[in-house]
């Protein structure tokens, strides 16, 4: 792109509240086109910016997202890179977090920013968040300093807040605030200005040609531990055919049940080469294997911790590192370390 082109953005509408109506005979709410988003919200023309854009045919509600989603959404991107300065993407707020955090790990070598937004309530209503989200996010994606984008990162926009999107969940449903991210402060915050943190912000060491890892290992499972869990329970889900990994949502700072039961279902587990990741169900705070006898005999089986990682982030890193048919080893390497800010390892 040349460095005196109009800056230039392009939208990307895949669904979710922020371009609903209500639909006058079922009173229920649907998705409409993407032109009326654009014309609810003239303020984007304030910006003097190429704004162009894309919606999904079909539409969906943000509950039907699946990997093959992922990868439509990352193709547009890809095919699109060299023209625009960056990318904002419209989605719904219920798996936000996890389409952020899987397209954090199938782009590498990010140079452009990515940010999602959505919205509460749809963008014609009266009481709307979506036409400052929508209209931040567009800012924030066309930032640059010194020729080069200000936030080169996958990110979600919600609530005058950018967060990395692989360090963020949805925690609200009712309110405009509906991400967290415990362990990873905003990238930055608006109000009269958008201040930002420059220091948290991942800024690549050199322009590397962009790779796409379209490839999606979805023979994946999540297993939350609860008081009382049987094993037999455990051996259930590690019967399935194929199964690659378990992500173990434990208590507190990784801390499981110690019955000989439950630590032989996973050690029967490991034993059938299935990776075992260990990431608390605490919003905050981080695994830390070996620190209680709770958690030791895990660490010493051969589960391996998840840091301060998110579920989201987990699924969707293993789902991309199978993907790649890496070998156990070197799946297990990049487990323990941070690929695109998504953990801070201890």
């Amino acid at each position: 792109m040349d460095e005196h082109s109009q800056v230039s953005v392009l939208i990307i509408y895949t669904g979710g509240t922020i371009g609903m109506m209500q639909d006058p005979k079922t009173h229920l709410l649907k998705p409409f086109d993407l032109e009326n988003i654009i014309i609810e919200v003239p303020e984007l023309k304030k910006f003097g910016f190429k704004l162009d854009h894309v919606a999904f045919d079909p539409l969906i509600d943000s509950s039907n997202v699946n990997p093959a989603f992922w990868v439509k959404i990352a193709d547009t991107i890809y095919k699109n890179y060299d023209k625009y300065n960056g990318f904002v993407v419209l989605h719904g707020t219920d798996t936000m977090a996890y389409t952020a955090s899987a397209l954090s790990f199938m782009f590498e070598n990010l140079s452009k920013p990515i940010i999602l937004t959505g919205s509460q309530l749809p963008i014609g209503n009266i009481r709307t968040d979506g036409k400052e989200n929508l209209i931040s996010s567009v800012e924030i994606a066309a930032a640059e300093i010194s020729g080069n984008a200000l936030v080169p990162e996958v990110c979600i926009y919600f609530e005058n807040k950018l967060y990395r999107g692989n360090r963020t969940t949805k925690l609200n449903a009712e309110y405009f605030n509906a991400f967290y991210s415990g362990n990873c402060t905003p990238l930055a915050k608006s109000g009269v200005y958008i201040n930002y943190e420059y220091d948290k912000i991942i800024y690549p060491d050199e322009k590397e040609k962009l790779k796409l890892h379209r490839n999606l290992e979805n023979n994946i499972a999540i297993l939350k531990i609860f008081p009382g869990i049987s094993p037999e329970l455990i051996r259930a889900i590690t019967d399935t055919d194929d199964l690659k990994a378990i992500i173990l949502e434990t208590f507190g700072a990784g801390n499981a049940p110690t019955d000989e039961g439950f630590i032989c279902a996973i050690r029967n587990a490991l034993g059938k080469g299935i990776i075992i990741l260990n990431v608390s169900q605490c919003l905050q705070g981080s695994v830390e294997q070996g620190k209680y006898e709770t958690s030791a005999e895990l660490e010493r089986i051969g589960v391996i911790s998840g840091y301060d990682i998110t579920t989201e982030a987990a699924l969707t890193k293993l789902m991309v590192l199978f993907g790649k048919k890496l070998d156990r080893e070197e799946i297990i390497f990049n487990l323990n370390k941070s690929i695109a800010g998504e953990i801070t390892p201890i």
